[in-house]
């Protein structure tokens, strides 16, 4: 991630939030937005009035009546995190009202409507982002500098965990297709699917399989998916939202050809969780008893930072530097391209290329 540079000469980012209940509520607004140094909240607004209402109050932001009047208030920029089913069309309603948008994954609905959402903003010349917010996690990064620098060799393997339990809900977005665009491999897969993309590269075919196996809403409560990577490299996600919470350890692996780097907890909406790096003794040999001692194996714990602070603090400074952020809208179409070809591989029961 590029250096946080901050120039108190400028002007912090002036930002709105669409969809200001859910994440925006509880971690975006309070951990991100009115944390970082570079942005300023200025407006709220959701369907649910009184809702949105009890957030301005809380937050000190003025209560936007409507999308229009939310863009007309005097922001930069929007935090976009209504349900996926609003993020094409109000992202193309920003952009034309010349806002800048960092968007909640997934970006939009489908590829299409992602495209759709890539072309509008380069169209206005607004930056749109993606809110992978993982990838700020200082542990994820002290990883990809260990894998960068060949600490564990090849690279030729990696797994993602992220599972939770999401019972029944009456109007529950995450558990309508409509909504959603699919459930916990959607909601949860496409995070792990992103953090091993962005460790191993580019996914270029995938294997995938979806089920309801606890609960009876619509979307999937259960996924698994196979990776093949362009670099050679395999891999596998799984995604559950019928496991307890406190059983689930949510684990990350990177395995390579001299060493490996193993994980729990580090994944999800957390700082920090324990993470290892395992590497082989300087002896090369072949060990047939495959003792399993020996080399290093050292704990990797970097200062911890808040996630959603770091990735509203890299958007504004990308805004105030006119570059473009670490979380660009390209991680999010290519998320789209993976998962559409995951949906594609389960209807299919056949291994599916990247588009």
């Amino acid at each position: 991630m590029p250096v946080r540079n901050f120039n108190n000469m400028n002007p912090p980012i002036r930002w709105g939030v669409i969809g200001s209940g859910g994440i925006a509520r509880r971690r975006t607004i309070p951990e991100g937005i009115l944390a970082a140094p570079n942005a300023k909240l200025i407006a709220v607004y959701d369907t649910q009035a009184a809702a949105n209402a009890e957030v301005a109050c809380q937050f000190g932001a003025q209560p936007a009546s409507s999308l229009a009047a939310l863009l007309e208030a005097g922001i930069d920029a929007v935090y976009l995190a209504s349900p996926p089913q609003f993020h094409c069309e109000q992202t193309l309603q920003c952009a034309a009202a010349g806002k800048h948008v960092l968007c909640e994954k997934p970006l939009g609905l489908t590829v299409a409507e992602a495209e759709t959402m890539i072309a509008a903003c380069q169209q206005q010349r607004v930056t749109l982002g993606t809110a992978f917010m993982m990838r700020f996690n200082t542990q994820h990064q002290a990883a990809l500098r260990l894998i960068q620098e060949g600490q564990i060799g090849q690279p030729v393997f990696g797994r993602a965990q992220l599972s939770c339990w999401y019972p029944p809900l009456a109007g529950a977005w995450r558990q309508d297709p409509l909504a959603s665009g699919g459930g916990s491999l959607m909601d949860m897969g496409g995070h792990c699917i992103d953090l091993l993309e962005m460790f191993l590269g580019p996914v270029r075919t995938v294997s995938c399989f979806l089920n309801r196996a606890v609960h009876s809403y619509a979307v999937e409560d259960s996924a698994l998916v196979s990776l093949q990577f362009a670099s050679g490299a395999l891999g596998a996600v799984d995604a559950f939202f019928c496991m307890p919470d406190e059983v689930s350890q949510n684990r990350l692996e990177l395995y390579g050809s001299q060493g490996g780097i193993l994980a729990s907890g580090t994944i999800g909406q957390g700082a920090q969780g324990e993470m290892r790096f395992a590497r082989k003794s300087a002896a090369t040999g072949y060990d047939a008893q495959q003792a399993r001692s020996g080399g290093e194996n050292l704990a990797v714990n970097p200062a911890p930072i808040n996630t959603y602070r770091a990735e509203i603090e890299e958007f504004s400074q990308a805004l105030m530097e006119q570059r473009e952020p670490a979380n660009h809208a390209q991680l999010g179409l290519q998320s789209q391209r993976v998962l559409a070809a995951c949906y594609a591989s389960t209807n299919s029961g056949k291994h599916i290329q990247v588009q």
